[in-house]
């Protein structure tokens, strides 16, 4: 255990998987309150393009998943702001334009730049290559996401479950809509830049989908969600690191154990939630049967 946490890749592994787990199970909850899954998957996948473009000009990988994040959370508000299927419209438009762009970058970089493993580390992610210049910005993303939401709390909270009733208390849903996918943005930057741009999308929707399922209140179902993600997390990078040694110096990738974790803590979540609501009609029909004279 002191080899794990005394190596410096392992160190930053953690602090950016932390960054990403807070982020995605905070903004998380909200995305699956608003129906919004699709829309999640769409800005990981679409990032993609940003983080292949960051290796073809230079720049700061956080600094490419998050701009094409961006670009793309605005294309997705206001090409379909009416309607639930237009929204879906838009979202299917802007996700097939981006990946459009993504597959160009990709073959730049390998064709004009002497950049190896780049599909790898933008698609699925290399938490253990992450430079430790990357800590500082990982950290201020999870600040203003943090900032931004307790700023907002109650808007996004009444905009996610009842809209109508956010526009006659005088919340605008389009406004709280891009608001929501401009904070959603940044998670997915964080977490494209920890475990890829493809699977970023199970660290937004599976610790927050497992938790809506534990609790139905927004706090605790953060609460639940933070606690799930940083769990995967961690675990993922710790059984990545060990597995070197259980495969003879094969060491799997730390994106693929997060995943896995994260699908059995789902299935746990929704096997409990199963036996919970089954108990809680055994003992209402039980309650029914004393009261009957």
């Amino acid at each position: 255990m002191f080899a794990f946490l005394s190596s410096q890749p392992v160190q930053t592994a953690l602090i950016v998987g932390s960054c990403a787990a807070l982020v995605s199970a905070l903004i998380g909850v909200f995305t699956v309150l608003r129906g919004n899954a699709f829309a999640g998957h769409a800005l990981a996948d679409v990032s993609s393009a940003g983080g292949a473009a960051s290796f073809l000009w230079g720049i700061s990988p956080l600094l490419g998943f998050l701009g094409m994040a961006w670009i793309a959370a605005f294309g997705m508000e206001f090409l379909g702001v009416r309607k639930a299927r237009e929204r879906d419209l838009a979202t299917g438009i802007v996700l097939g334009a981006g990946l459009g762009f993504s597959a160009l970058f990709l073959y730049l970089d390998v064709t004009t730049t002497s950049t190896t493993g780049a599909a790898v580390s933008v698609m699925f992610g290399s938490l253990f290559a992450i430079s430790r210049g990357l800590i500082w910005p990982a950290i201020l993303a999870v600040l203003a996401v943090f900032l931004l939401v307790g700023l907002f709390y109650r808007p996004l909270i009444l905009t996610a479950v009842d809209p109508d009733l956010a526009t006659l208390r005088g919340v605008s849903p389009r406004w709280m809509g891009l608001l929501q996918l401009l904070v959603l943005g940044l998670a997915v930057a964080v977490c494209a830049l920890a475990i890829g741009a493809v699977l970023a999308t199970a660290l937004l929707i599976g610790p927050a989908g497992a938790a809506i399922r534990l609790s139905r209140r927004p706090a605790q179902a953060i609460f639940w969600a933070m606690i799930i993600a940083l769990t995967a997390v961690w675990l993922g990078i710790w059984m990545a690191y060990e597995s070197y040694y259980w495969f003879s110096g094969n060491a799997w990738p730390v994106s693929f154990f997060v995943v896995v974790l994260i699908f059995l803590f789902y299935l746990l979540a929704m096997l409990g939630s199963s036996w919970q609501h089954k108990y809680q009609r055994r003992g209402i029909t039980s309650l029914r049967r004393l009261q009957e004279p």
